[in-house]
Formats: C-alpha cells, structure tokens, sequence
C-alpha cells in the first residue's frame, strides 16, 4: 500500500514491517527473529531502550506471547508472559497504567489476527502508538471501542469468575493465555475448572501465570457423583499452597495422584459417549445438515477429530465446532452457486433467502442444540444417568457424600462447590445435611444454565442459603417445612422415605446449624466459559459497586438502549469500600515533605491510602436489582450478500483519527495561534500586542512547558547524555499551544475587553485584586474544563483550582513590578499596564504552574526511580547470594567477579548468576546516564544502606569492567541484535560510572586493572 503524507507516521510503518517480520518469518529458523528481548532480568526503563523503542517492544512482547500460546512449550510462555506484564506496567510513565496496558494488548492481538489486511493493521498500529502515550482521553476511547469497562487504576474492583476452562479441558486457550485474557477483561480473580483430574504440569503453569499478572488462580476439579439414581457435579478445590511448588508437591503425592488416575479413568470413560456421537454423525447426521444446506459433507475420522481437541478432554463442545468447520466452507460454496444462478436467471429467489436464513442461523451452538443433542440420539446410552456395568470405573460408583468425605480426607483445608443444575431444594437440603457441612459452596449462577425467566428452584435454593447462613433456627424451620409441605402434595404417601428424612433434618436443626455457624454456606458464580461462542456472554463478572463511575455509566447505557455487549444479573450483593491509611513508604527528602511530617494536622496528607472492596458473597441473593454484571458479552453479527459472517465491531476509527501526527500537532500550534492573534488584532490598539501579543503569549506557554519538563526531569544536574529538549514531549507540547491558544478569546477578549473593562470599568493599577482575582478565577475554569475534556486525573483538575487562586498574588505583584518599569518609559503607565494584563494574568498562571507541576513531577519520576533501584538491587543482592552458594570456598565472591575467566581452562566463562549480575548492571548503568532523577533517587537510597549493601551493591557492578565478556555477551543478543548502540553506550561510560557511585558511596576501592593491589 503507498504511504499517504497527510495520514500515519513513519514510525507507524516501521513498526507494522517489523510485526509482519515477526509473524511471516520461518519458524524452524528461530535465529531470524527480529530482536530478543526476552530476557526476564532486563528491567523496561534499562539498557534494552537503547535497543528498541517501548511501542516496538510492548509489540515484540504480545507476538511472541501469541505465538507461543500457539505452539510453544509452558516455559516459553510464562517467559513472554511475564516480559509483557513487565513492559506494559512498568515501561510506561502514565499513571494510567492499567487500562494503557489493557488496551495496548488487546490492539496487538487485532494487528495479528489482521495479517494480511495491510490497511487494517496500520489503522491498528497507529491506535497502538497513540495507546503508549497513556493519555486518557485516547485510551478510554480504545476502551470503548473494544467493550472493554474502565477499571479503577488502584486495581481494587471486584472482578471474577468462578468457573472458566482453559484448552486442558474443552477451552480453547493455553493457562498463559486465558489468565492473560482474563487480565484484559480486568478480572482480578478466576477459578479454572478440570474435569476428574489435573495434571501437575497444566496446574503449575496457570499458577506461574497468575502469579505474574498478580492474579488469584484457584484450580477445582468437577467430579460426577452419584445421588438418588443421577449424576451431581461437584467441584473440588484443594486450598492453602504458599506457591505453585507446593501444589505440584501435594498433586504428586500418593493419595492425590491416585486420585487423578482415578479420575483420567472416569475422563476415558465418559469420552466413549463423545466418539458414539462421532460414530452417529458420520452415519446419519451429515447426510440430514448436507441436505439442510444442499450439499454433501465429509465423514470424521477418530483421528482428525482427537486431533483437534488437542492437549484437551473430548467434548461435545469439540465435536460440533468440528462439524462447523467441515460444514462452512462446503456451504459457502453452495451459497455462491445458488447466488451465481439468480444472478443469470436460472434461479429461485426464494431458495436463495431460505439458504441465507439457514447460514445465519447455522453455528457451533444450533449442531450442539440439534444434532448432537439427547433428543435426537436417544438410542445412545444416556451419560446421566448411572449403570452398574462392569465397565464403569471406581470413582464413578460414589455417592456426593462418600466422593465428599473421600476429597476432604486427602485436603482438609478444601473447598466443596456444587453445582446446581438439575437440582432442586430438596435435593440441595439433603446433599448439604449427608455430607456434614462438608459442601462449602453453591454455585448459585452457572451462565450456560442461566434462564431470567426460569429462577423458581433457584430462588428457593437461595432461600435455603440464606437461611442455613443467618443461624436462625425458625428461618430455617419455616425452609424445612415448606420443603415437606411440598413433597408431600408431590407424593399422597406420608411414609415416602423422602419425607420422612426431612423430618429427621427437621429434628436435627441444630446439627444442621452447626455446620455452617463459623464458616457460611458461599455463594460461587461462573460463565463455564471456553472462549469459542461469540453468541454466549463470555468470561467475567464484576460488582458493578466496585468500578470506577464512568463505568457505572457505561453499564447503565447498555442497559438502556438495549445492546447485547453485557448485561446486568438479578443477583445483589452487599458491598463495602475500605480505606487504611498507611505511612509513606518513601519520604522523597524534600525540605517541603519533612515540614509537612512535622505537622501534626498535615502529617495525615502524606500518608498511603489503600483503598479496598469487600463483598459478602454469603449474603448475595435473587433480586431485580442487581448489582452484579458480566464483563464478556454476546457479539451480534450479520450475513453479507456472499453468505459469510460480518461482525458488527469495528477495530478502528474513522480515517480522521490517522491524521500525521507532525501534521496534526501543527494543525494544533496553527489553530491555537489564529485564535490568539485574531483576538489581539481585535482587542488591542498599539501595534506591539497587535502583532506580539500572540507570540508572547505562545513563548510564556512554551517557556512554562520547558521548565516544568526540565524541572521534573533533569533539573541542573541532568546526566551529561541528555540536554534540556530530551525532556520535553512534542506533543504535550503541541496540546498546551492549541489549548492556551483557545483560551485567548475567553480570557483577552472576553473576560478582559467586554467583563472587566467594559462592563464593570475595573483596571489593574486600581483594583488589583479583584481584576486579577476575576482574571485567575475565569482561566482556573477554563482550565479545569479542557482537563475534564481531556480526561486527566482527579488529583490534577483540583490541582488546577488551587493553581488559580495561587496566580492571584503573584499576578498583582507582576503588575506592581511591570508597573514600575512601565512607568520609567511611559507618562500613561496604566493604559499600558491594562492592555498587558491578561499577559500578566497568564504569566504569573504558567509561573505556578510550572513550579507546582515541576515539583510534582519531580516527586513522581523519584518514585518511580527508587522502584526501579529497589527492584534491581533486590534482584543483584539474590544473584549475590546464589553466587556465594556457589562457591562456598571463595573468601571475595566480589573480587571474583572482576576478574576475567575466559579460555578452555574456565569453560564458558560466565556463569546464570554472572550473566544476570551484568544485565542488572547495565540496567543500573542506563538509569545512572539516561533515566530522568535517577541519581537524585540513588542520593537518596545510598544513606539508607547498610555498609556491607552498599560495598555489593558498588563493586558487584565491577563485572562491568570484564570487557571482552560482557561485550560478547551484548553481541551475542542478550539486549537485542541492535546491538550496537547499547555496545558503545556500554563500553564509553561504564568506568566513569563505576568512579561516579563509588564516590557517592564513600567506598574508596580502585577499579580493576587501574591498581595491582586490588
């Protein structure tokens, strides 16, 4: 496709060539990857920004994570894993960083599944860069786009699902993969579902995952037990693991491993119901949907079929999207000859509506309703319902209550869930009482079961719950009564074995009471989601309480106007939101922050506040005011006149919002300086704010972006590498010109010309204080408006406000001085001082807020550099300790380290802990010379040290002096094949460096090769 000037970027382009090299390389050649920046131990703000841009990096991440979701082994995944998670959370400065990072991935998965649609995947990569700015206004409108909700970037909402699948099951995704779409979704906590057993290897990944993205994973395995002559499914959750090395030691354990060997038994088992299907489908099934359609549809072997499934159980589920895919593209075909022949006269219309009626309505759901359902296959045995054949395996012999004391004998601290469907509140009575308080949850909403219109027995369960969990014996008796009343209409026999066991729960309701009096009967909520339909709501729940407002809003709009992207549940729970307030982790040492720890009235400002959620799911129950919410929803699609599916969702914008950013950001700085000059031609007289005015205006915004950027970055000190343009963005730039421009009209013309001196006669020389004060107050709302348009933070709009009334003072005292000055060249000082006073008033506006923002700015890029130092320091002292494990003998592991150990007699030469110390120390290195406060951070870090912290942490990066191995090591692509920048960076400051923090430290120790005697 040609370059369009007046649309994209070059870096647009340079980044969609370096996906496609990625996506279309030869994956037998690994070694043809563009760059490796896989590395867990490189840090996003070290050495590896010298090799590759963020955007281009946060890009490299998600392909390679897709792509060894696709084909890969465990291990490689986590690794992609966990290098996204660092890039997309860490590597970005906005403090908007949950929802960039959410977007930012899901934008990347668009772009791949796009290969091959040039245009699209520029839209996308264009949205992608403008993503990584992490301005809010961009993001929310990607949010919005994807149907993704706006979560709270304290990461606090209440979001989960209880019963999700990954591809070891019937799932379509790997762990990694569903843990990483779960985040996307903004779930902070699932529980995937096994059926009869779990492999050690599946259980280790997902927990490795969960615990990179700081997810709660929780593992249940479903068992089928028996209960009055059917099938009750319970899920087993086995709890309390410090990690996933505790679990893997507990599954591999004798009785747990029997138990799973069991239960594959019971899996083989039960997938002979899924190959008679398969069996039926070839022999009768295909010929009926062929005819359905016109065509004649390929039988399926066992093998392609096993085949598909994959790594997971045979389903149902498998079996009919199977079929679908057999089916479509012979149906297309059809439609397209049926569509050929009307269009040359030889055809009926009306075959042609009654086939593109049947495609609509043809998917994986209509095979798995119809052809494959028990209704039309009744002469197969009936899975529900159990036998006593020789053939049906041990653990398939149990009862719900033998199966439950059996689980909690192998875990005590285990949960029970059961599950409900086709039960009744009976059934759940007796269940609870026969296993002893045992049953620790009720899945109380499965999706897939879920009927709004049909909630009678599920209401009456509820009521069950409710009253088993308040204690109160006439609650529950009032349950038990209605329970016998019932079965008793039911059935005329008052003996009937049923009612007579309620009657002796009825007697025995203390003992019932007993079991749930400390921990309550909860409530479990699940999609069984597998994350194949698009015509079922997908993953996900959320406490609609807990999210942020605009959220709130953005639900009720759904709701409103009827749209299918998620919907509101009658289910209510009661929630409360939590505050603790805890001391600053961090004192950053400015003098403002130690006067305010003095204070005791103010001290409280300085504070933490974690802010927190609690949901009650024990008392969660039935209403039509519900407060819970689902996160996926149902995508609605349509047939085109080929017969093929559209979906209504669009991954991109108008072609308006691809406009060049250098051509948009002029566009910007142009309009803004219209507005300012027209308005100074109209207003003033005297040709020097005629024709300057705006200008003067322009330099003040300018001059006030500059020193807040220098102020919050670098300061006087900045690193010798970066000069004063490095810490200034372009576009930040560009959007304060365009607004300061527009606000010209509002405050010269406006506020000045017609308010101030033509209405109420007020000038700057007599009434200071009120002309100022008016001045001040009508830009502080102007500026709190266009920060809302833009979608800034809270904190930052009354920020703004008390900006404002700050100006005041320092406005009349600019007038004074202009005054003054004024007055030494002028007979008329006030005329002058008046037609310059919304040049003041601005003045002294950018005058705090350069100083205010700068500060501010100042603390937050500290903060963040003493988390960058903190992480890298915790990891250099670990690798220090491994390599003091490693040689037990040596007595200066720290002089060990400087010394080269190449050549046949040393091997390799360096060793994991070696190579992970070198890559912290590069890190360090690029935070020292290029990060913005880095050393004010490491100033500040350095007297909180103990001695011995400071000596490893100053002369383990003495391996830097190792030049030849670390050069090798750089070349050999462990920061990427663009090597070369971060070589030369290396090799010319690395010394200088080293000289530099040993003074800091006040370690007086010469460097290698500069004094023998080392």
């Amino acid at each position: 496709m040609p370059k369009r000037a007046a649309f994209f970027d070059a870096k647009d382009y340079e980044l969609l060539r370096m996906v496609n090299m990625i996506l279309e390389r030869d994956r037998t050649e690994p070694a043809k990857y563009a760059e490796k920046l896989l590395d867990p131990d490189l840090h996003p703000h070290g050495i590896k920004e010298l090799a590759l841009s963020y955007d281009k990096r946060i890009a490299y991440a998600v392909i390679d994570l897709l792509e060894s979701l696709e084909a890969g082994l465990a291990e490689d995944r986590l690794i992609a894993l966990e290098n996204l998670y660092d890039e997309v959370m860490y590597g970005t400065m906005t403090n908007f960083r949950y929802n960039t990072g959410r977007v930012l991935v899901q934008i990347m998965k668009e772009v791949v599944r796009a290969h091959g649609n040039f245009d699209l995947q520029l839209r996308l990569a264009h949205d992608f860069r403008m993503v990584t700015s992490g301005r809010r206004r961009v993001v929310r409108a990607l949010l919005r786009r994807y149907h993704l909700l706006e979560m709270p970037e304290e990461w606090n909402q209440q979001a989960f699902d209880d019963h999700v699948h990954d591809a070891n099951t019937k799932g379509r995704k790997s762990p990694t993969h569903l843990v990483m779409d779960a985040w996307i979704k903004g779930l902070r906590s699932i529980k995937v579902i096994y059926y009869n057993f779990v492999r050690p290897s599946s259980a280790q990944e997902l927990m490795r995952a969960a615990a990179i993205m700081r997810m709660q994973v929780r593992i249940g395995v479903e068992f089928k037990t028996r209960f009055r002559g059917r099938y009750v499914d319970i899920i087993w959750q086995p709890t309390d693991f410090v990690d996933h090395h505790e679990l893997t030691a507990f599954l591999n354990e004798s009785e747990p491993t029997r138990l799973m060997s069991l239960g594959q038994a019971a899996s083989r088992y039960n997938d002979q119901y899924v190959f008679s299907l398969l069996e039926a489908y070839n022999a009768t099934h295909r010929v009926d949907i062929g005819n359905r359609f016109g065509v004649t549809l390929p039988s399926i072997s066992r093998e392609e079929f096993l085949s598909y499934v994959g790594t997971g159980q045979p389903a149902i589920l498998h079996l009919a999207e199977l079929v679908y895919n057999h089916a479509q593209p012979h149906v297309a075909r059809r439609f397209a000859e049926v569509r050929a022949a009307l269009d040359s006269g030889r055809g009926d219309k009306t075959e042609l509506e009654t086939l593109q009626g049947r495609i609509k309505s043809f998917s994986t759901e209509e095979i798995e309703a119809i052809w494959l359902s028990r209704e039309f296959n009744s002469d197969l045995p009936d899975p529900a319902i159990p036998r006593d054949t020789p053939d049906v395996p041990e653990i398939l012999r149990l009862s719900t209550k033998e199966m439950v004391e059996w689980l909690t004998r192998i875990r005590a601290s285990s949960r029970i869930t059961l599950n409900l469907p086709g039960l009744s509140v009976d059934d759940v009575l007796e269940i609870i009482y026969d296993c002893q308080g045992k049953i620790t949850h009720l899945e109380l909403l499965n999706l897939k079961y879920f009927r709004p219109d049909a909630t009678k027995d599920l209401e009456a369960i509820n009521q069950l719950q409710l009253a088993v969990n308040s204690g109160r014996p006439i609650a529950l008796k009032r349950v038990i009564l209605g329970i016998i009343h019932d079965l008793s209409v039911q059935n005329a026999d008052p003996l009937d074995s049923r009612v007579t066991k309620f009657r002796e729960i009825l007697r025995d309701l203390n003992r019932l009471r007993s079991f749930y009096r400390v921990s309550k009967l909860r409530s479990a909520i699940g999609s069984d989601s597998t994350s194949r339909s698009n015509r079922k709501l997908g993953m996900g729940f959320v406490w609609i309480d807990t999210l942020p407002a605009r959220a709130r809003r953005a639900i009720k709009k759904d709701i409103a106007e009827q749209r299918a992207i998620r919907q509101t549940l009658p289910l209510y729970a009661e929630t409360n939101f939590q505050v603790t307030v805890l001391p600053q982790r961090y004192q950053t040492g400015t003098l403002l922050g130690r006067l305010i720890a003095r204070v005791p009235l103010l001290r409280r400002l300085n504070n933490y506040r974690r802010k927190t959620w609690v949901v009650f799911p024990e008392l969660a129950h039935l209403s039509k005011q519900g407060n819970l919410s689902t996160l996926g929803g149902i995508q609605t699609e349509q047939v085109d006149s080929h017969g093929r599916r559209m979906h209504e969702e669009h991954v991109t914008g108008p072609l308006h919002n691809y406009i060049n950013t250098t051509l948009l950001n002029t566009l910007k700085v142009l309009v803004g300086f219209t507005a300012a000059m027209l308005t100074f031609r109209y207003t003033q007289s005297w040709w020097v704010l005629v024709w300057l005015g705006a200008p003067i205006w322009f330099f003040i915004t300018g001059f006030r972006n500059i020193m807040q950027a220098v102020l919050g970055s670098g300061g006087l000190r900045r690193s010798p590498l970066l000069r004063w343009n490095n810490y200034v963005s372009r576009s930040r730039l560009c959007d304060s010109l365009l607004y300061t421009g527009l606000s010209v009209p509002l405050l010269e013309l406006g506020a000045r010309h017609f308010l101030l001196e033509g209405a109420l006669r007020l000038n700057p020389t007599e009434n200071s204080l009120i002309f100022f004060g008016i001045m001040s107050l009508i830009n502080g709302a102007y500026i709190v408006s266009h920060n809302i348009f833009r979608g800034l933070p809270t904190g930052a709009v009354v920020g703004n406000v008390f900006r404002s009334v700050l100006a005041i003072p320092c406005a009349i005292l600019y007038s004074q001085i202009f005054s003054l000055i004024v007055a030494l060249f002028s007979p008329a000082p006030e005329l002058i001082v008046l037609q310059f006073s919304t040049i003041i008033s601005k003045t002294a506006s950018d005058t705090v807020a350069g100083i205010i923002e700068g500060i501010a700015e100042r603390g937050v890029n500290i903060r963040i550099r003493i988390n960058d130092y903190q992480a890298k320091m915790g990891h250099l002292f670990d690798c220090f300790s491994r390599l003091e494990m490693q040689y037990p003998e040596e007595t200066s592991v720290l002089r060990k380290l400087a010394e080269p150990r190449e050549g046949p007699e040393h091997g390799s030469g360096i060793s994991d802990c070696e190579k992970a110390i070198i890559i912290d120390s590069l890190d360090l290195l690029y935070f020292w010379m290029y990060q913005p406060r880095a050393r004010s951070a490491l100033q500040y870090l350095m007297p909180r040290m103990t001695r011995e912290e400071r000596n490893i942490f100053c002369r383990a990066q003495f391996v830097l002096t190792r030049e030849r191995e670390v050069s090798q090591l750089v070349v050999d692509g462990a920061i990427g094949r663009n090597f070369a920048k971060p070589l030369s960076f290396y090799l010319a400051q690395s010394r200088g460096y080293l000289k530099e923090i040993m003074v800091l430290a006040g370690i007086k120790v010469p460097l290698p090769g500069e004094d023998e005697s080392f």
